[in-house]
């Protein structure tokens, strides 16, 4: 659905300039030029028809692995049933190549896993000896950005919902996410977040600000999550809001 409606939609900003200007009479562009294009079609149905082709192809450009002649060959020999293939061997031949396919994702993942381990693990040995960075016994490494005001300040406990505002980044200084872009704080209880989290909050007081490094192990381990590959490092700048009252 989402091709459908970007082709829906280039289609009537190609068309906008011609409605928008007929008595200009402006000289051809790309956009009229296609526009001019579509009334080649004898209908409504073979338009569409085309346009259905043209999404299904995008899933096929770049692709080696793929022949589209063929593509097109086994499309149209379905469509009129005269399939060069039983059902069986379509399946084996389907069942085969999503195999091959998954094979080669698992490699090309464990890869990614095994680089961003060594390089967490080296970034991480030469981070420990940064002036006003702490390391904890678990591994998860620590600094004080700035310290809240008032003597009477408390902690958070493992049990607590406190509210925050953060960012978190990777090693490459990429940003996945960010509460201060959201212009909204988050609230969670302590003890429902990544393990790093739940340690490096119980660090802090009301209006501290720390920055969390936190190794895989305490954060995603393997798992990827959007930006977030396996064995990643994140770095957390983290403020610690309030502590919700009971």
């Amino acid at each position: 659905m989402k091709h459908v409606l970007s082709l829906t939609t280039a289609v009537l900003i190609a068309s906008t300039p011609i409605l928008a200007q007929q008595s200009a009479a402006p000289a051809p562009t790309a956009a009229t030029a296609a526009t001019a294009a579509t009334s080649s079609f004898k209908s409504e149905t073979e338009k569409r028809s085309y346009a259905i082709g043209l999404t299904i192809s995008d899933s096929f450009k770049n692709r080696p692995e793929f022949d589209g002649d063929a593509v097109i060959s086994g499309f149209n020999d379905g469509i009129k049933g005269n399939a060069k293939l039983t059902d069986q061997e379509k399946q084996e031949v389907v069942t085969a190549y999503q195999t091959e396919v998954q094979a080669r994702r698992e490699k090309e993942f464990r890869a990614v896993a095994a680089k961003n381990l060594e390089e967490g693990k080296t970034f991480l040995a030469s981070n420990k000896k940064q002036p006003g960075v702490i390391t904890t016994a678990t591994g998860l490494q620590y600094e004080v950005i700035s310290s809240g005001k008032g003597k009477t300040r408390k902690s958070p406990k493992e049990t607590d919902t406190v509210t925050v505002q953060y960012k978190g980044t990777l090693l490459d200084g990429t940003e996945f996410d960010s509460s201060y872009k959201r212009n909204q704080p988050a609230t969670f209880p302590l003890n429902g977040v990544i393990k790093g989290w739940t340690e490096g909050l119980q660090k802090m007081k009301v209006g501290d600000k720390f920055k969390f490094y936190i190794p895989a192990e305490l954060a995603y381990g393997e798992n990827a999550a959007g930006l977030i590959g396996p064995n990643s490092v994140l770095i957390f700048e983290v403020e610690l809001v309030s502590i919700a009252t009971k």
